[in-house]
């Protein structure tokens, strides 16, 4: 029973009041080049080449929103030029969606994604890419033990990619694997302590993550129907200095406003994990819920600060935007690349942006 039967499945909502959110925050932003094409879901990655960002954008899903609207595609963006430069295909790789991307060790990552047929069926792809921010080529590195979509990846010492939780084909699984990206060896960290989710946020900064939402599945006692529930659960883990493995998981207070499906997050690598935007109601990929009530597209942005240990306000977007793989951070800036928009439509808009939450 797959993520793309709505008909199997109701989305059940519950509002929740805020807590512990101090400061309105303060939200400036710059918007770079579009997207050759509007595009939602894909995976988005920077990465810096001498002392010049790029932005990388691969896989997702282009106007029509069908299965034969999954792109393999990859574009590049040097943000001091003018436009978008496609790149090769990832080798071999079919169009997918939910995949993730994340720099680290002078390469981009990309990890997993999943496939839709003709018949609706959705399998989860094993393939890890590397690539190289340079020329832009991709090569196969490794394959997931477990192949995971829509899953939470962070890195850690710019060595240690971390991917928490996720759907496996036919469920979600409550793993935290590892790829270390010298050796290309995988292990297991502690377990995600919440109820495993896909489509959840979070970022690290330092040696400490913060992950939040997503969508868990449920079974009501008497009734075999598997429906998809918005999961308003916020974790804090801090990795163990001499063993990466180890992950000291805590409950957090839950973040200001309603439960997000597809968020963007990203921590500032020293004192904030950031989130923004995300929709109300989990949906399949075109954004219509699994409850037949088409999802809507959040402005908000809000981060967790490690000093005071509170949740706290950070303005609006410039528009309402949902359907993020990740929120690339560099240098004081967070990216976001494409998505939807508060209407379910896909948009090529690219804006980098700062939070200040002292003001």
């Amino acid at each position: 029973m797959k993520r793309n039967k709505p008909l199997m499945l109701m989305a059940l909502m519950v509002s929740f009041a805020p807590q512990m959110a101090t400061s309105a925050g303060f939200v400036e932003f710059e918007t770079l080049a579009r997207l050759p094409q509007p595009m939602s879901n894909n995976a988005v990655a920077l990465a810096v080449v001498g002392d010049r960002p790029r932005l990388f954008s691969l896989f997702g899903l282009e106007r029509g929103k069908t299965w034969r609207h999954v792109r393999s595609s990859a574009w590049m963006l040097d943000t001091q030029e003018k436009g978008w430069r496609q790149l090769p295909d990832p080798p071999g790789a079919s169009g997918r969606l939910a995949a993730a991307a994340v720099a680290a060790a002078g390469s981009v990552w990309v990890f997993g994604g999943y496939t839709v047929a003709a018949d609706g069926v959705e399998v989860s792809t094993p393939e890890v890419y590397r690539l190289d921010p340079v020329s832009g080529l991709a090569v196969l590195a490794t394959e997931m033990p477990v192949p995971v979509d829509d899953a939470v990846v962070m890195t850690y010492r710019d060595r240690y990619i971390y991917l928490v939780s996720g759907w496996h084909d036919e469920d979600n699984v409550d793993l935290v694997q590892v790829l270390d990206t010298r050796t290309l060896e995988w292990s297991e960290a502690t377990p995600w302590p919440g109820a495993p989710v896909f489509g959840h946020a979070g970022g690290l900064s330092r040696d400490q993550m913060v992950v939040c939402d997503g969508v868990r599945t449920e079974t009501r006692p008497g009734d075999d129907k598997r429906r998809f529930v918005a999961s308003k659960e916020c974790w804090l883990g801090r990795i163990d200095s001499e063993d990466h493995r180890q992950i000291a998981w805590q409950p957090l207070p839950v973040h200001p406003g309603r439960s997000r499906y597809r968020m963007a997050a990203a921590g500032d690598g020293k004192r904030w994990v950031v989130f923004a935007g995300g929709a109300d109601n989990p949906y399949n990929y075109d954004g219509i819920g699994y409850d037949g009530r088409p999802a809507h597209a959040s402005r908000d942005v809000f981060l967790f600060d490690f000093d005071s240990g509170s949740w706290r306000q950070g303005g609006a977007l410039p528009v309402a935007s949902m359907d993020h793989r990740s929120l690339p951070y560099f240098q004081g800036w967070f990216y976001l690349a494409g998505g939807m928009d508060d209407d379910q439509a896909l948009t090529d808009f690219v804006i980098r942006f700062r939070v200040d939450p002292t003001r």
